[in-house]
């Protein structure tokens, strides 16, 4: 695409976006500020929590955590307690993807007790808390997939009043055959030993992260439970703007309202647990004494990439946001290193090495996600050196 045709899309963007009057593509009834902390999920009330301060009755939950390992797991008192964090990355999740099926190939992946996902590692966070027998799903899904099976670009006038410049129906559609009620009754299974599998949107509303449960999502039952984890999964991996947002219905004083969900990279590029939350205390809560190991998977590059910007609207806002997006990850890396050293937990940090030089032909280029897919394989199955400290905290 020439450089002023892309100038041209944006001018028209901005153009909508100024223009109140114009029709949008999904009529909403959003909820109100004043039930931003009481609004639930239909059906399924302990959805999701807020990702930035702790959830209500936190000390309950952690007792039930601690009664499901005492009936379904009760030699896990003792055992190592592994956490994996996968972070966002677009089609760079193929790396995050072959490091785990390689690690199982090195016959040391661990049973995490806590899996997160976020963007991409929203995509993988599924297939890698439920284990190895998932493999080949989660290697097809990363070496095989292109960009016509994820989105479909919208013509550039379509863009005016669409929510997005893409339409992520593809994904959806894959979704449909990935993420079935098999899936969704071995998460159960998992949950009730208390192993807990969380997933990361952005409440656009609020501008605020959520932190979605889908073993409780799972197990309730509900009716719309299964469309739900899609929903999330697809939002998780929503860039504004670019993707279709979600739109999830929720109930408040008896009425029903919607949110709207996009990339929960926009909140954060990977998490784990909110930095308020006492670690030590809470592993004492459920009754596991082992030690406790963080993984972290960032699926993408550290080092900052040299590129000269042109002095053009499209280069500047291009590596304006790639600059936003990298830093983000930096702070984000940095936040779960220390809160590790507070709680007196393992950090292990993989990331892509510098020195993959592969470009992609295209947003998601099976080509380039195999090559970096077999790139993350090798490096585990030959055993990887984690990083013990992110980026600028090397001991002296």
């Amino acid at each position: 695409m020439k450089t002023n045709r892309k100038i041209l899309i944006i001018i028209f963007i901005l153009s909508a976006l100024l223009m109140s009057g114009c029709a949008t593509s999904h009529k909403r009834n959003p909820l109100p500020e004043a039930y931003g902390d009481t609004a639930q999920i239909p059906y399924i009330p302990d959805a999701r929590f807020w990702g930035d301060t702790l959830p209500s009755g936190i000390q309950e939950k952690l007792a039930e955590i601690r009664e499901e390992i005492r009936e379904k797991e009760p030699e896990a008192k003792y055992k190592p307690i592994d956490y994996l964090a996968i972070s966002g990355g677009g089609a760079n999740g193929a790396f995050g993807a072959g490091l785990l099926v390689g690690w199982t190939a090195a016959g040391n992946r661990p049973e995490f007790r806590v899996v997160t996902g976020i963007s991409t590692g929203a995509l993988i966070a599924p297939f890698a808390f439920l284990g190895p027998e998932y493999d080949a799903k989660l290697k097809k899904f990363y070496t095989t997939t292109s960009t016509k099976d994820i989105l479909d670009k919208r013509s550039l006038f379509s863009i005016l009043t669409a929510d997005s410049a893409a339409d992520t129906t593809p994904l959806r559609e894959m979704l449909e055959d990935v993420i079935d009620v098999k899936m969704l009754e071995e998460i159960v299974v998992e949950h009730d030993k208390g192993r807990r599998l969380f997933i990361g949107t952005t409440n656009l509303d609020a501008k605020r992260p959520v932190i979605w449960n889908i073993g409780i999502i799972a197990k309730s039952g509900a009716p719309n439970a299964l469309q739900l984890v899609r929903d999330i999964i697809v939002a998780s991996a929503s860039v504004p703007g670019a993707f279709t947002p979600v739109y999830i219905e929720v109930e408040a004083d008896g009425r029903r309202y919607d949110e709207i969900h996009v990339d929960g990279g926009t909140s954060s590029q990977v998490f784990l647990y909110p930095a308020s939350l006492d670690m030590r205390w809470a592993m004492r809560q459920v009754g596991l004494k082992g030690k406790s190991r963080i993984y972290i998977i960032r699926n993408s590059f550290i080092k900052p990439d040299w590129k000269t910007v042109k002095p053009k609207i499209v280069s500047i806002l291009g590596n304006t946001i790639s600059t936003l997006i990298r830093t983000q990850g930096l702070g984000d890396l940095y936040r779960i290193y220390l809160g590790a050293q507070r709680d007196g937990m393992d950090y292990n940090l993989a990331f892509i090495p510098s020195n993959f030089n592969e470009k992609p032909k295209e947003v998601f280029d099976p080509e380039y996600m195999g090559k970096l897919f077999d790139l993350g394989y090798q490096m585990t199955k030959n055993g990887y050196p984690w990083e013990k400290v992110p980026p600028g905290f090397e001991p002296p």
